[in-house]
């Protein structure tokens, strides 16, 4: 992938670093520890990185530290249960996620909050229901953008779940779209077994890209819902 976003991990615990590393790398992330965690800013200061992901036991004054020289760059703070100390990283923007961490959450929060720092402003989001077939699952994209989807998939002993780079056949345009997964998520009160998956178009040739474009642009907007058969 062109791009592959750099997470500075500040952790004392070794053995989290190496997971945090072991989860990350698998999915297009580059992560990096800092070789002396209660001093951030120093160790920050002219290295180049898209996700902070720190300690609570020193997370205020990094946070601070980093917001006062990248104010929009997203950190994710990992404690113990505290109510007093994720507040304080809420109130200042940062994620609080709690010890032990989830790997399907960690991937998914961080995978979230890189898309939803990039700077440039991706095009309308549109609720969809088009037909696919994921890794032979009949699934559905529920929401479309020019540049990706989500889908819901439904879960089932017999087909694993979507590598970081899959395939989603799309019979209504006679292509297969070229898909890297960005995050995975449980579908609110959903009424079958099922799994979201965000993703982006990726190395797409142009007659498939224009197939996927006319789909989008034919779409209403956002606030209505339109059923693809």
């Amino acid at each position: 992938m062109s791009f592959r976003p750099r997470i500075a991990v500040a952790s004392p615990l070794t053995a989290e670093c190496t997971c945090i590393a072991d989860w990350l790398t698998p999915e297009g992330f580059e992560p990096f520890r800092l070789s002396n965690p209660t001093r951030v800013t120093d160790e920050l200061k002219d290295r180049a990185f898209d996700l902070l992901v720190v300690d609570a036991g020193f997370a205020v004054p990094a946070i601070n530290a980093v917001r006062a020289r990248t104010p929009l760059i997203p950190i994710v703070v990992l404690g113990e249960p505290n109510p007093v100390a994720e507040s304080q990283a809420i109130a200042r923007g940062a994620v609080y996620l709690t010890r032990p961490v989830d790997r399907t959450v960690f991937v998914c929060m961080v995978s979230m909050a890189i898309m939803e720092s990039r700077p440039f402003r991706r095009s309308e989001r549109k609720r969809a229901r088009v037909a696919v077939v994921v890794q032979g699952v009949p699934s559905e994209i529920i929401e479309v953008s020019r540049e990706g989807m989500r889908l819901e998939i439904p879960r089932t002993l017999k087909a694993a779940p979507p590598p970081p780079v899959f395939d989603v056949a799309v019979p209504i345009l006679g292509v297969a779209l070229n898909v890297r997964r960005l995050w995975i998520a449980s579908p609110p009160q959903s009424a079958r077994e099922a799994t979201w998956y965000g993703g982006e178009l990726s190395n797409n040739s142009r007659r498939v890209e224009l197939a996927w474009w006319t789909l989008v642009d034919a779409l209403p907007g956002s606030r209505v819902k339109l059923d693809v058969q």
